[in-house]
């Protein structure tokens, strides 16, 4: 059994982003106007009225302040609220392929490797533009690695259970090193006329490199001291968008084609179960809460985050033991927490321990202890 490391992450964001003021002015010109178009049938009860959205509701209700996205125009047109990404010749490199590379780019430099030191490539994300051919596959081609590669979806848990993958392939002598990588398009499956969940999501990819820890050079090395991974079944996060749609015609286009969850449910439900998968991961390395520096988690509710912090601390966290990303990129899936390992490390040293937790649909669980060599 090889010793693995992370060596490498990366990091491509995109370049347009909206505020939340943005956004609810864009919402509310809708409901206006959806309110005007359907006012007799609201007025005889048979419609609901669309209730304005507003900024203090989206603070309040996430801590979520801007997201960026691949293309804030057609999101914020009130005739159209999706975004606009025109389809690309079959020639052309695909847009999650697009941002998986330059993230890779940057994750494989901080390793100090090339594409002839990578044997495997896996694209972890909530959604996949196309069945196939694999986005891994494509990614592999576009950077010149040899090997394998393959597309996995676990939700917003898909980066944890993409680097317990990446290990086991090093561990076990398939590859020497794998890059891990998260091209999340996150808006293109959020309903932006859903009052209760128009501002949820941004747009981000995010790249690991994991390599055998003996083949290793970077100056920065995090040892996968262990992983933990958990799936417990519930539709109180779902998305019905899939192949079949086209045999029930009736379903397109419904709001259950896209993101739905039941927000509540998930945090009473997620939020204990998260807190204790971490708690016993420790109790069964020998670890005292106290030997933590740093809890990256998923970023999808800054409150969800405070809660499952406190529990597996004993105590309310630090801004820096629980860093928040989400103000800035709101819920980017299985990205979050890379993002939030990412920019959240520069002072740690050699010993320091931290755990890369991720949650969501599923419902998934993901936890990674890692120690800084």
């Amino acid at each position: 059994m090889h010793e693995v490391v992370i060596s490498g992450t990366g990091l491509y964001t995109p370049p347009e982003a909206i505020s939340n003021e943005e956004l609810v002015a864009s919402f509310n010109t809708w409901a206006d106007s959806y309110n005007r178009q359907h006012a007799d049938a609201i007025g005889r009860g048979e419609l609901p009225a669309q209730a304005h959205s507003s900024v203090e509701f989206i603070v309040k209700a996430s801590g979520i302040r801007s997201r960026y996205v691949v293309n804030k125009a057609g999101i914020l047109d009130p005739e159209r609220m999706v975004p606009d990404i025109p389809e690309r010749p079959d020639s052309e490199p695909s847009i999650m392929c697009e941002m998986a590379v330059a993230a890779a780019r940057e994750a494989m430099d901080a390793a100090g490797i090339g594409p002839q030191d990578l044997d495997a490539v896996l694209v972890a994300a909530s959604n996949m533009q196309r069945p196939y051919p694999a986005i891994a596959v494509e990614v592999q081609d576009a950077l010149g690695i040899r090997g394998w590669g393959f597309d996995m979806n676990v939700a917003c848990s898909s980066a944890t259970f993409g680097i317990q993958q990446a290990r086991d392939a090093i561990a076990m002598g398939s590859a020497r090193a794998v890059l891990m990588v998260n091209p999340e398009i996150c808006t293109g499956h959020l309903n932006f006329r859903d009052r209760d969940s128009h501002f949820i999501f941004g747009d981000v990819c995010t790249a690991v490199v994991l390599q055998r820890a003996e083949l290793a050079t970077s100056a920065e090395q995090y040892e996968v001291v262990d992983s933990c991974l958990q799936t417990l079944y519930s539709n109180n996060i779902r998305n019905n968008f899939g192949f079949l749609n086209r045999a029930a015609p009736a379903g397109i286009g419904q709001p259950d084609k896209l993101f739905v969850q039941e927000g509540r449910k998930v945090f009473k439900e997620v939020c204990p179960a998260v807190a204790a998968q971490i708690s016993g991961q420790l109790d069964r390395l020998a670890l005292p809460a106290t030997a933590l520096k740093r809890l990256w988690l998923h970023q999808a509710n800054l409150s969800m985050n405070q809660l499952i912090a406190r529990r597996v601390l004993g105590r309310d966290p630090s801004p820096e033991e629980a860093p928040t990303i989400l103000d800035e990129y709101a819920n980017t899936s299985s990205a979050g927490s890379v993002i939030a390992f990412h920019k959240h490390r520069d002072d740690f040293t050699a010993g320091d321990t931290g755990v890369l937790c991720s949650f969501g649909a599923g419902y998934s669980i993901g936890s990674v202890v890692l120690r800084r060599r």
